[in-house]
């Protein structure tokens, strides 16, 4: 599989090399899909120190910085718990919803889940309707019809099978305002994924998707389970799925993908976890190793704000992992096949960026 890897990227560079052009630039051209994306993970350091003034409270721009350098996947979750504090209001959310469409758009992002902590919401006893009626109104006017978005409200697993019920019914109830799914995030070793089956069984019968953070610092038995017990249609992370070829297996089978994001894994020290090697970097990222295996996947930046990475460089992270043009070309294609839409909309999307790559010989 080295061989493989140092073959991959040579032939990447090669490649880009002849034709004069950066692997940035490439894949900036290239029309993307963003599916893991938090909301609240993408607020800009900048952006903050403004939500923190808009409440009377005086944060610099150097506490920002510390507070988004952690060295656990726990210091990350209090990370993101003291970010989303400073968000109090609908014009709040509103505000970063506005930043972030413009961000994608920047990145020639098509189109985009984002993922909303409903569960933080409602155990801070704001009302998530009003809140996502303004963000999903400032994002569609960034957005300006350059991109597609549609929602996932996530619910916290350390809260609980009950309180994750409650966004349940908030995301049935807004299905039909742009919420298209359900997820479970947090720390996916608080509470066994059994406990969640009825909220599942609920979420499916109401005709929402579902989807469920697993194998991120877990092992590959929280990835079957979630897929298995839950019946996930996607897995948020999932890299520890490659040390189990029967996982991979599972997946590859049934069809159901990785949303896989090698920096997130890089600074929650996940990657080091699957890996064991707390000095693991990018090029040791299993991305490569997942998708030879046949597990469908999609690259995503999980919270790009706190992890300082956007799209163009996850696609960069997975080329130094060992995926060459090529094989970033499927991924991308892939990105599109995994979105929740219906299969003519998303065709659609996959012949559109056809469209960009064929001219220059790229497929």
């Amino acid at each position: 599989m080295e061989q493989r890897r140092q073959a991959g990227a040579a032939g990447a560079l090669n490649d880009l090399v002849t034709r004069n052009s950066s692997l940035a630039d490439r894949i900036h051209a290239w029309p993307k899909a963003e599916l893991h994306l938090h909301l609240e993970g993408a607020i800009e350091p900048a952006t903050v120190v403004e939500l923190a003034a808009r409440h009377g409270e005086q944060v610099a721009p150097e506490e920002v910085a510390a507070r988004y350098h952690y060295r656990d996947f726990l210091g990350f979750l209090e990370a993101f718990k003291w970010v989303s504090s400073l968000l109090r209001e609908p014009a709040d959310y509103a505000l970063i919803a506005g930043r972030l469409a413009e961000s994608l758009c920047g990145q020639n992002v098509i189109y985009a889940e984002i993922t909303i902590s409903a569960g933080v919401m409602l155990r801070r006893h704001q009302d998530v309707a009003k809140n996502f009626a303004a963000l999903r109104t400032a994002a569609e006017r960034a957005a300006a019809g350059a991109l597609k978005i549609q929602w996932i409200f996530d619910a916290t697993r350390q809260f609980g099978p009950d309180k994750a019920m409650e966004v349940a019914r908030c995301a049935v109830e807004l299905r039909d305002a742009g919420v298209v799914a359900f997820g479970l995030g947090g720390d996916e070793l608080a509470v066994p994924a059994q406990q969640f089956r009825g909220v599942y069984d609920f979420v499916r019968s109401q005709g929402l998707h579902a989807l469920a953070h697993a194998g991120e610092i877990g092992t590959p038995d929280e990835v079957r389970q979630v897929v298995e017990v839950l019946g996930a249609e996607r897995i948020g992370h999932g890299i520890a799925s490659v040390r189990d070829p029967q996982v991979m297996e599972l997946l590859g089978a049934r069809g159901i993908p990785l949303e896989v994001c090698p920096t997130s894994n890089l600074r929650t020290g996940a990657l080091g976890k699957v890996s064991g090697n707390s000095l693991a970097g990018l090029p040791e990222h299993p991305v490569a190793d997942l998708f030879f295996a046949g597990v469908p996947l999609t690259l995503s930046t999980d919270d790009p704000a706190m992890f300082e990475t956007n799209l163009v460089q996850e696609y960069e992270a997975a080329a130094s992992a060992g995926l060459d043009l090529a094989e970033l070309i499927r991924v991308n294609e892939q990105g599109f096949e995994s979105a929740f839409l219906p299969q003519a909309e998303r065709q659609a999307l996959v012949v559109r960026f056809r469209e960009v790559v064929e001219p220059q010989g790229l497929i």
